[in-house]
Order: C-alpha cells, then sequence, then structure tokens
C-alpha cells in the first residue's frame, strides 16, 4: 500500500505491534496546506501540499537506566514501518540512560474522534478571500501601489499512541496572510494577519492600513542611533516574547545560566518584573488560539520531554500582574528543581488591562519628544543569555510621531535590548490583539500582544540596509 491507502490509525496501531522495546511513542502526522502567493499587484502561483510524517519513540530499560531513541521519517508507507521501528530501537539501545526518563503517560481518556480521518484544508478557504485580494489589487495599482506577499493556510491532524494505551488526537488549523505595499519613491511597508479559516482576513481593510502607514512616510527623516521613546506593535513585542518564552527553562535558571536566575542561588519565582500589571500566559483553549490540549513533543529539551508524551495541559501564568509565576518544566524538571509542573504550550498571550488602540497610542505621544512607532523586527539573535540580551534590525517603516501625529519615516535601527528588561521599563499597553512575530512566525504564530510604550528603547546603530 502507498503512504495515502494506509491510514494515520492503522500506521499507529503497526508500529506499536511492530515494537519490541519496553516502550513506545508513536506521532503520525497528516498534514496539507493552500497557498497563493502575489508580487507586483497580480498573483504568481497557488498551490496545494499533502505529506504525512510518522514518529517512533522507543524507550529500553538498561541496568543503569532507561534510554530513548527517536526517529521521524516523511512519506512512510506499510513497507517502512518494520524498519522504521527497528531503527528506533537501535538507537535507543545505542544511546545511554535518558536524563528525563519516567514512566510513559498513562490514564489519560482517549480522543473520541481517535478513528476518524484526518481534517483536510482545499482552496476553497480562499473562497472569498481571493476575490477581495482582485479588488484590492485594482485599487492599489490606481493608486500607485504594488502588493506583494502570500496567503498560506494549513491543517495538521496529530495522531499520538503509546504502549501504554493512549490514543490522543489534535487537529490544528493555521493560516496567515503578509502583505508588503511599496511606492514608485521606494516606500515600504508591511504587516500580517492570522486568521483560522480566512473569514476573518479581508484584504481591502489591510491594503487600507497599508496605504495609510505609506502616506505617513512620504517625509523622510534621518535620525541618529540612541535611545528613543518607542512605541512597540503586537507583531514586534510577539518576536521578543517567544523568544523568550523558548529561554525559560526552569534547568537553565536553577543552574544559573538564564535571564531568570537569582544572583544568590535559584531562580526568580516570585519576584516582580513588571511595574505594569503585565500577566503573560498560555491556554491551549484560548479562544482563536487554541493549541494542543496535551504534550506532543518529537524531542527532548530543556523545557521538554518525549516521556512526557500525552501529559494533560492547562492555563498557565507565566507572569501574573507583574510578578514572575512559574518556568517551563518537564515532570523531569520539575522533580530536580522542586517547582510545579508546567509544561511548554504552544501558544503565548501577553495582557496588561489596556483598552488603547494604535490611534489612541499615536494621538497621545510626542508631545514633549519625538516617539517612534516600529513596524516589524527582523534577524533577530541572541547576544547574551544571562540577561537574554537580543540584537536585531527594523523593517519597513520607522515612523516618527510629533505631538500626537506621525509626521514621517526615519531610517532603520539595529537594537539591543532584553525583552524581559522591557517588561519592566514599559510604562503603557494598549489593548491586546491576535498577532504574527514576523521574524519567528514559521515557528509560532499563536500569540495575542498589546501595542507597548518602551521610554528608551535601545536604538544602537543605524542600517542601511533593510
Amino acid at each position: 500500500m502507498s503512504a495515502r491507502q494506509i491510514s494515520a490509525q492503522e500506521i499507529t496501531e503497526r508500529v506499536l505491534e511492530l515494537s519490541r522495546a519496553d516502550g513506545c511513542v508513536v506521532i503520525t502526522e497528516e498534514r496539507s496546506g493552500v497557498n497563493l502567493r502575489w508580487a507586483g499587484n497580480a498573483l504568481t502561483t497557488n498551490g496545494v501540499t499533502r505529506d504525512r510524517s510518522v514518529t517512533v519513540i522507543a524507550t529500553v530499560r538498561g541496568a543503569t537506566g532507561t534510554a530513548s531513541g527517536v526517529v521521524s521519517r516523511t512519506a512512510v508507507s506499510a513497507a517502512d514501518l518494520a524498519g522504521l521501528v527497528q531503527d528506533a530501537e537501535a538507537a535507543a539501545r545505542a544511546a545511554g540512560p535518558a536524563e528525563d526518563a519516567h514512566p510513559l503517560v498513562t490514564g489519560v481518556p482517549p480522543a473520541p474522534d481517535f478513528a476518524e480521518p484526518p481534517a483536510e484544508t482545499s482552496p476553497a478557504v480562499f473562497d472569498a478571500f481571493a476575490p477581495a485580494l482582485g479588488e484590492a489589487f485594482a485599487r492599489a495599482r490606481s493608486a500607485g501601489r504594488q502588493l506583494y506577499g502570500f496567503a498560506q493556510h494549513r491543517m495538521v491532524t496529530s495522531y499520538l499512541a503509546t504502549s501504554t494505551g493512549l490514543r490522543l488526537r489534535h487537529d490544528q488549523p493555521t493560516g496567515h496572510v503578509e502583505l508588503n505595499a511599496k511606492t514608485p519613491a521606494g516606500g515600504s511597508s508591511w504587516l500580517s494577519r492570522a486568521t483560522a479559516g480566512f473569514t476573518d482576513a479581508d484584504p481591502l481593510a489591510l491594503d487600507a492600513e497599508l496605504a495609510e502607514r505609506l502616506a505617513w512616510s512620504a517625509e523622510r527623516i534621518e535620525l541618529p542611533a540612541g535611545r528613543y521613546e518607542t512605541l512597540l506593535p503586537p507583531t514586534a513585542l510577539a518576536d521578543l516574547l517567544v523568544y523568550q518564552q523558548w529561554r525559560a527553562s526552569a534547568r537553565d535558571a536553577t543552574e544559573g545560566r538564564s535571564v531568570f536566575s537569582h544572583p544568590g542561588g535559584g531562580t526568580r519565582v516570585g519576584e516582580k518584573l513588571a511595574r505594569l500589571p503585565l500577566t503573560l500566559r498560555s491556554d491551549p483553549a484560548a479562544p482563536g488560539l487554541e493549541c494542543a490540549p496535551f504534550v506532543l513533543t518529537h524531542s527532548s529539551d530543556e523545557g521538554r520531554s518525549v516521556f512526557d508524551n500525552g501529559l494533560p495541559l492547562k492555563a498557565t501564568d507565566w507572569i501574573r500582574e507583574g510578578v514572575l509565576e512559574h518556568l517551563l518544566t518537564s515532570r523531569h524538571t520539575a522533580g530536580t528543581t522542586g517547582l510545579p509542573l508546567t509544561p511548554y504550550t504552544d501558544n503565548l498571550i501577553l495582557d496588561a488591562g489596556g483598552t488603547a488602540s494604535t490611534a489612541e497610542l499615536i494621538a497621545a505621544s510626542g508631545h514633549d519628544r519625538p516617539v517612534l512607532l516600529l513596524t516589524s523586527l527582523w534577524y533577530i539573535r541572541e547576544v547574551d543569555p544571562a540577561s537574554l540580551l537580543l540584537t536585531g534590525l527594523t523593517r519597513d517603516g520607522v515612523l516618527l510621531v510629533r505631538d500626537g501625529r506621525v509626521v514621517g519615516e526615519v531610517n532603520n535601527f539595529r537594537f539591543n535590548e532584553s525583552p524581559v528588561s522591557l517588561l519592566a521599563r514599559a510604562t503603557e499597553a494598549g489593548r491586546t490583539e491576535r498577532t504574527v512575530p514576523r521574524d519567528c512566525g514559521k515557528y509560532f504564530n499563536r500569540a495575542a500582544m498589546p501595542m507597548l510604550r518602551i521610554p528608551d528603547f535601545h536604538m544602537s546603530s543605524v542600517s542601511k540596509g533593510v
């Protein structure tokens, strides 16, 4: 049988039958995707994709502990399964005892739809979006703008099964549109929107927002590097806080290797990190940001363990009212650090109770000194793990606000900032809205953030290349 003729459930059960290891975890993922791409006010390509991957995690007990071996493959057919299982078991036997070894999870009720076919997307998801996009092209063309970008929608159905009896399933829709508008004079502005099904993505409204930003950019102003009061938009804040979340391992903090380490030993859990009542949280059931309600991981790292696959997830406040509440833990690191079990969850929400819109924040800015309004950040890299100092570039428009209005566009900058420090220094937060981080959106795109006012954002040097 071909990879499409054998069902994901059949693959999963066959792997468990073939396994001779002491424990076995199987993650079978069915993926379908559709996309549109455009340039210069015209569609250039569209496509439909389908693929499957199978991950086998074998656990083998030895005299000194339990080892694990992980092997993942795509386009798997029935004939490939025996070799896949054998390779995972060989990898486990060749490995030393796993530091994070725990008994595989038990006692989780089976998913009632485990036996159902995978969810799929199709070009029909663009039925309303595509005609509206054509209207946006016509409007942009008549106004002398050129639109570039893409829209994509993916559906991933994950089947998780274990030798301890777990049978779980999660359907994950993910969609977003990126739109970039350019003018003959060299103006450029960008935005992105997340959507579960493109019923709430309006190309005409997006084009109108870009047109407003390009009008703001008509006057060009040169500014030197320095510290500026800055309005940090949700997409840029999401990039920084997702990076922070990836580095929020309880183990690293306990061992003195992270920004969340206490100088005298231990962690900063319980310490006030922000003057604003900021709450940073994850919730698998958050409306519009739903994600897997159980641990679903193909590998172990400082905050995740393959032995925890299937462990139920719940809402977690990482920071509550400005106070650090939790760090990332697996069952193993929760035991070694003495901190609560709070596994990684695939969404992130920051809320400070603010209600101000972007327009209202602009109107309240620039009355005593110039204020910068960023569009997005790009090419973010870590400089110093101890402070979580990050560097990167501004992109597609840094706007200047004076006396409550945008008066022009300034040059791009390289920045040096720590997201933890930014939260501590923020003086105002707008309303929280769904957003897509631009730099790390390929890996993490379920976020909701406000705009933050930072009194002294560090623009370390002028960038001429973006």
